[in-house]
């Protein structure tokens, strides 16, 4: 695992702390909420229109072939756009509230602005990138005939997902992503980029760490139903909690053995 540099971490120390807020981050944390609420409401309305008669899953239900043109393949790879905000943006806030406390001492008004919306756009472009792959897989495994019409994958598949998640949550890959999302203050004065330019840059990099760390667990979508709201936000809030729980690693490699648990019981079942 990277170790902070001996002058690296004296910054720390000297660096000020992000509680209690300012007006400006109270601010922020009221934009991202608000966007976060808003993600959920989308989810809810297209899993709502996907129920309706004459809609993807009705047709599945009836054993009906779900041939996806261009408006289908869109309005999953949207599904999938909202759903990564509406999971992975309240354990992003940390991070964002830390950077824009840093930006008030390195960067005017209008620029810093500027540098944080670069920071929060790449961070969702990485999650977009992963959206598209989601949407392909899906697509593919739908071909298959692996996915049930509430988007489950069959019990073969859901013990393979359960199995790789669970595995993935011991490896060292996942602990040392796990350790850049947990320690804000560490990852901004470590990966540090200045100017404008460098909120796109950590942006991107935060982004690339968080989905090392998450995506196996954005598999498991495909084991409880991808349009099933109550098992994203399961999955959503586990993911919170990996990341601000003070234990978190232990939570997360308690979570791993809990997951292989599942898909051995699966298997065997």
């Amino acid at each position: 695992m990277l170790r902070l540099s001996e002058g690296v971490a004296e910054k720390a120390q000297r660096s000020p702390r992000l509680w209690p807020l300012r007006r400006e981050q109270w601010l922020l944390l009221f934009c991202l909420s608000a966007l976060t609420g808003l993600a959920w409401l989308a989810l809810r309305r297209l899993a709502s229109d996907m129920a309706t008669p004459g809609g993807m899953a009705e047709m599945a239900m009836a054993g009906m072939p779900m041939p996806w043109g261009f408006g289908e393949a869109v309005l999953m790879f949207v599904m999938w756009v909202v759903m990564m905000i509406g999971m992975m943006l309240p354990s992003a806030m940390p991070m964002l509230l830390m950077y824009q406390l840093m930006l008030r001492k390195r960067l005017p008004n209008a620029q810093r602005h500027w540098a944080l919306s670069l920071f929060c756009l790449a961070y969702v472009l990485v999650w977009s990138g992963f959206s598209l792959l989601a949407t392909l897989l899906q697509w593919g495994l739908e071909q298959l005939a692996l996915l049930s019409p509430e988007m489950r994958g069959s019990p073969a598949l859901g013990a393979g997902l359960l199995l790789a998640a669970g595995a993935y949550q011991l490896l060292p890959t996942k602990a040392a992503c796990l350790e850049r999302c947990r320690g804000p203050l560490h990852f901004l004065l470590a990966y540090w980029s200045p100017g404008v330019g460098g909120g796109w840059r950590m942006g991107l990099a935060h982004g690339l760490y968080c989905l090392g760390c998450c995506w196996m667990l954005m598999g498991l979508l495909f084991v409880g139903g991808v349009m099933n709201l109550l098992w994203i936000a399961m999955i959503g809030g586990y993911v919170l909690l990996e990341k601000t729980l003070p234990g978190g690693r232990w939570f997360s490699r308690l979570g791993g053995l809990l997951l292989i648990g599942w898909g051995v019981f699966l298997l065997l079942a």
